[in-house]
């Protein structure tokens, strides 16, 4: 017989661990960019469905952020700080997803 009580159990710590996961990475982008330092990748070759962009549009894209990053009313410790908790968000994230990952493997536990 089914035990879907443990079944519903996984079914929601997944979805809670799941939202928090994601909440957490949206923090740490959000700080990022509230710090000014946007999150931009340069072109590259890529083949295949990905969207290259022409090194005008680069260059437009790093000029808007160049201005918003001019524009921050925020003082050097306040970004600083912003900048300390976006990377504290992404260290969550990596901890949750090593964590989970300790809990898949059974060679990891020795279970």
């Amino acid at each position: 017989m089914n035990e879907w009580i443990a079944f519903i159990q996984v079914a929601v710590v997944t979805l809670v661990s799941a939202c928090v996961l994601v909440f957490f990475f949206a923090l740490g982008l959000r700080l990022l960019t509230t710090a000014g330092r946007i999150p931009m990748v340069e072109p590259a070759e890529f083949t295949g469905a990905i969207t290259i962009l022409t090194p005008a549009r680069a260059a437009k894209e790093a000029k808007r952020a160049r201005k918003a990053a001019a524009a921050n009313p925020l003082t050097d410790s306040q970004k600083r700080v912003a900048v300390i908790g976006a990377y504290l968000c992404f260290a969550v994230c990596g901890a949750a997803v090593l964590y989970g990952i300790y809990l898949i493997v059974p060679a990891l536990h020795g279970s």
